[in-house]
């Protein structure tokens, strides 16, 4: 029988709704979660209780509600553990571990750690010292864009270009601003680097490589490493579909499970060799020009599409239980997911209509097709257990919302893009 336990979740998102799904899958449990705003997918929910607290998602409103909530649980009998749900909640944690630990288990890396990972940056610099493949990269500072040596590219058109620090991007606001830029030419290059740097945004940016392909090349990979830094789970995703609304670029709207012994070797040397602690989420892009696959970044915790991995069998929640709560995890092997086809399950965060309209025609969409025929998919917010009608409503607006984003955005940030890339690889 599993001891009790209390888990309090950071944020208001997807990501939390799947985790808390998680931890009613698993437990028949309902979580807190601590926000600054309230977002859609947790509203009217029956599984998830979020407390609200304006401006908590940054310092020092953070710590002054999580000393509450130390004093609050100081004598509590079950372990409370902290999870996050977002970048910015994984580094508070992090930044405040060794005091919050004193009352929680905080399943987080150490804070200089977290420093080098989170910067893309340094995640670069660390993929290449333990030769984890990675696009070839060149970064931007405002200095270089003043003396306009920016304009040297050294790849070929198209290339990527992202901001390196999200949070201040945040702030940066212009037309056409978006996640992330696919660029065709050096006209285009010098306008958008031009916009970012005369709109508020004094940070480096990332140019890279465009490595070319449609959404079906994207493979995202989770990983479970317990508190002795020894991976204990790892599953890999294989991304059909990504959301091409300008703000929204990268995330995931359907997901096939797939097997790769080649990455998940790869990974777990990478992480052990890091003496990582928790779960980690990496993007990953295969490369058709050399058969690699290229590695964009780690998210040190699970994404907002990870809910993928529950839904193939390896509940999110578990891990930290087994290895905080029962402390189960020591002598276990570690699993390696997907390796039973048969198993499969299909997950959507878009309607099925959507898939099937602009998932790009391959295998890989056959197979999924395959599978939304059978009826093995599922959904992070659509819930059996959590279906109150206001809850059912909005969860179908949200998804409705799709249908407009899909034709006013992919076109232009997807289709055409993938066109011009195959068809440049057809000729080659």
């Amino acid at each position: 029988m599993t001891k009790k336990f209390t888990p309090i979740l950071l944020g208001s998102d997807i990501n939390v709704y799947g985790m808390a799904r998680s931890f009613n899958e698993a437990y028949g449990i309902k979580v807190k979660a601590l926000a600054d705003v309230q977002l859609a997918a947790t509203r009217y929910s029956s599984i998830v209780d979020v407390e609200l607290h304006h401006g908590f998602s940054s310092d020092p409103t953070f710590m002054d509600v999580m000393h509450k909530k130390m004093e609050e649980y100081k004598n509590h009998e079950e372990p409370v553990i902290l999870i996050a749900c977002g970048d910015g909640y994984a580094e508070l944690l992090a930044k405040h571990k060794e005091e919050l630990s004193k009352v929680f288990i905080v399943p987080y890396i150490d804070y200089d750690l977290l420093e080098v990972l989170i910067s893309k940056e340094g995640f670069y610099k660390t993929a290449e010292e333990y030769g984890l493949p990675y696009p070839k990269t060149k970064i931007i500072t405002m200095d270089d864009y003043k003396s306009e040596k920016y304009l040297d590219v050294p790849f070929d058109f198209p290339v990527e270009l992202k901001p390196e620090d999200p949070v201040s991007w945040l702030k940066c606001q212009f037309e056409g601003r978006k996640k992330t830029f696919a660029i065709q030419d050096k006209a285009e290059f010098k306008d958008i680097v031009t916009k970012i740097y005369t709109h508020g945004y004094k940070a480096d940016l990332i140019l890279q490589d465009f490595i070319p392909g449609d959404d079906s090349n994207m493979r995202t990979l989770n990983a479970y490493v317990d508190k002795n830094h020894q991976v204990k789970m790892m599953c890999l995703g294989h991304p059909l579909l990504e959301d091409p609304t300008p703000q929204s670029i990268g995330n995931y709207m359907a997901i096939l499970p797939e097997y790769n012994e080649k990455l998940y070797e790869q990974v777990q040397q990478f992480l052990e060799k890091l003496n990582y602690t928790g779960m980690a989420n990496f993007d990953i892009k295969y490369d058709p020009r050399d058969g690699e696959f290229k590695f964009f970044e780690i998210n040190l915790r699970q994404g907002r599409s990870s809910f993928y991995v529950t839904l193939n069998g390896y509940n999110l929640a578990k891990w930290y239980i087994d290895d905080y709560v029962e402390d189960a995890l020591k002598d276990k092997e570690t699993i390696y997911g997907n390796k039973l086809e048969s198993k499969y399950k299909l997950w959507l965060g878009v309607p099925k209509k959507i898939f099937n309209e602009y998932a790009f025609e391959n295998e890989y969409k056959d197979k999924a097709d395959e599978l939304i025929r059978e009826g093995r998919y599922g959904t992070t917010v659509f819930y059996d257990k959590d279906k109150s009608f206001k809850r059912w409503l909005l969860m179908k607006y949200m998804f409705h919302n799709y249908y407009k984003r899909y034709k006013t955005y992919y076109e232009v940030n997807k289709g055409k893009i993938f066109k011009e890339e195959n068809a440049k690889l057809d000729k080659e």
